[in-house]
């Protein structure tokens, strides 16, 4: 390692080479002769910090990575897009849909999970179906009885617009009454908070 000693260039014998190796990164390559153990000591304590906000910084994103893996395939935001509480009308044909907290809005999944329900009533024109919709817990009953109303009526719009006659559709609310999960986490509400499709006859 090359020092700077009086404008003039001298090397450090292979002892102190080999203890200041222990000491400093190996990009530390110019040190000042006359403040090299105030450097050394503040170069130490930057090292420290350095160390102590990467290993901080490295923990932080490894939690987030292992929340980000737990969940994955469970939600999107607040709307649930797992599959553990799907049933089936038909084969490949989802019966229920989720909304967002306080929402009646579909979503792109929903709309997708419509479509396949209406295609699969056109070519099942003797069905009937009810378009049940519910609420996660949180709220007053009269508050999610109305909720789940909008969302079946959502729900039943939409089948609509693909041509499914609304002499075919029943549409009723059971608010936070009927929860698909008892439980009152993040993860039981997007389960909840949902429109089901179901054969009426």
């Amino acid at each position: 390692m090359l020092l700077i000693q009086h404008g003039h260039p001298c090397y450090l014998n292979s002892e102190f080479k080999q203890n200041l190796r222990l000491q400093v990164a190996d990009n530390f390559e110019i040190i000042s002769y006359y403040n090299l153990i105030g450097d050394l000591e503040m170069y130490n304590q930057n090292l420290i910090r350095n160390f102590l906000v990467a290993s901080l910084m490295a923990l932080v994103l490894s939690a987030c990575a292992t929340q980000k893996k737990a969940g994955t395939g469970q939600l999107q935001g607040d709307v649930y897009t797992g599959k553990e509480t799907i049933k089936f009308l038909a084969k490949g044909v989802p019966d229920r849909v989720f909304f967002a907290t306080n929402k009646t809005t579909l979503t792109t999944a929903s709309r997708d999970t419509l479509r396949k329900q209406a295609a699969w009533l056109r070519k099942n024109k003797n069905i009937s179906v009810t378009v049940e919709g519910h609420a996660d817990e949180r709220g007053t009953r009269e508050y999610n009885l109305a909720l789940g109303e909008r969302r079946a009526n959502a729900a039943r719009d939409y089948l609509m617009t693909y041509g499914i006659s609304a002499k075919r559709i029943n549409v009723i609310s059971y608010g936070k009454e009927r929860p698909v999960n008892n439980g009152s986490t993040p993860l039981a509400w997007s389960q909840n908070r949902r429109s089901v499709t179901v054969k009426a006859n």
